[in-house]
């Protein structure tokens, strides 16, 4: 079976990443015995690397190189911004636990949409977070392999993504 549109796809890959002054960097594997599911056509990953990989089938291998431009867009310094600790007074619970830098901590937007925010630093002005995607400005090398295709099932393509762990229905 060919990847094309609305077909589910397993793959496997290693990502290497450029930030354009140390050189290609690992940055995560993922394995071929817990392959990456996604359905094709759905913008679930980036387009360009959907192209890449339409044509192919079960066994062969991609290489794909997105510049930042293709991939998560270039670094923004007015993603970075600071919140009030009081925002983060959860129902009476202490913040504690979650104001340490370094937690990724889910936020939504203006839009109401789901951001995630790093926290880079805590002071008596507030809470600094960045809201740049980790891989903002970085170049991404992928080079896997493609493990499965199968058809989408009528469900996932009207959700428009993957369901259950490994994309099946278990009854």
């Amino acid at each position: 079976m060919v990847i094309e549109k609305n077909k589910v796809v397993g793959i496997s890959y290693s990502l290497k990443v450029d930030d354009g002054e140390s050189g290609m960097e690992h940055y995560e594997t993922v394995p071929e015995n817990k392959p990456f599911y996604f359905l094709l056509g759905a913008g679930e990953v980036f387009p360009k690397f959907e192209d890449a990989l339409i044509g192919k089938s079960a066994g062969d291998e991609f290489s794909v190189f997105l510049d930042f431009e293709h991939a998560y867009g270039d670094y923004m310094e007015e993603k970075k911004t600071i919140i009030p600790k009081a925002n983060f007074k959860q129902k009476g619970k202490d913040s504690k636990e979650l104001l340490r830098v370094g937690n990724v901590i889910p936020m939504q937007d203006d839009q109401g949409r789901q951001i995630r925010g790093e926290i880079m630093k805590i002071d008596y002005i507030g809470v600094h977070m960045d809201f740049n995607p980790p891989l903002a400005g970085y170049d991404l090398q992928f080079d896997g392999k493609v493990i499965a295709v199968r058809d989408a099932q009528p469900e996932e393509l009207e959700h428009g993504h993957v369901h259950g762990p490994d994309g099946h229905h278990h009854h």
